[in-house]
């Protein structure tokens, strides 16, 4: 019987997932490699989060470090993935429950209190994050095609190819919320009514 692994949260399971390409890598080297790929699709860690991520591994098992000696006084400590590691992450990208994505979109946040807003600053802080997501799909897309040239890298770039594309809609998304607003511009702004929205509550 299959030993269910512990109940690890995600940022684990995902330096675990870096270790499991099969280097020898340090907390720092993991750093690099979540701003390269993991911040494109999940987040980037923090260092503080990623060497508290390896200290829970190795405890568990997964994981396992050595001073690798250096022109410093100090080396740096390298880690590799076990093999009870890379059976765990192996069966918790294989059977753990698909979760929905959790959206938590800071920009519509702010449009959804668009009648709080100047229309101006409003139109600046789409257009910024219009600028943005055109920024982070070429660099999903350069990095995808550096991905492309390592034969073991092939899923990682067919998600930075996913995130290339989510973020080309985004920036769309963005452009016609621009037009929108130029829409809205023609027509009367009334202010939100007391009681409006009693009616959702029902």
């Amino acid at each position: 019987m299959t030993q269910e692994p512990p109940n690890l949260p995600p940022t684990s399971w995902a330096v675990l997932g870096l270790l499991s390409f099969g280097q020898e890598l340090s907390g720092y080297d993991l750093k690099k490699w979540a701003d390269w790929s993991l911040k494109f699709f999940y987040w980037s860690p923090s260092y503080s989060q990623i060497y508290g991520e390896l200290k829970r591994l190795e405890k568990a098992g997964y994981a396992l470090s050595r001073v690798e000696l250096t022109e410093s006084t100090r080396g740096k400590r390298v880690y590799t993935i076990t093999d009870a590691g890379r059976e765990a992450v192996r069966h918790w990208a294989r059977d753990a429950p698909v979760e929905p994505p959790v959206l938590k979109h800071g920009v519509m946040l702010r449009v959804w209190l668009g009648h709080l807003l100047e229309p101006e600053r409003l139109r600046e802080i789409i257009a910024q994050h219009r600028d943005y997501a055109e920024k982070m799909s070429r660099l999903a897309l350069a990095d995808a095609e550096g991905a492309s040239e390592i034969a073991a890298w092939a899923y990682p770039e067919m998600v930075l190819r996913w995130s290339q594309r989510y973020y080309e809609a985004e920036r769309d998304l963005a452009q016609q919320m621009l037009e929108d607003l130029e829409e809205l511009a023609a027509r009367p702004r009334p202010k939100p009514e007391p009681g409006a929205y009693a009616r959702f509550r029902k």
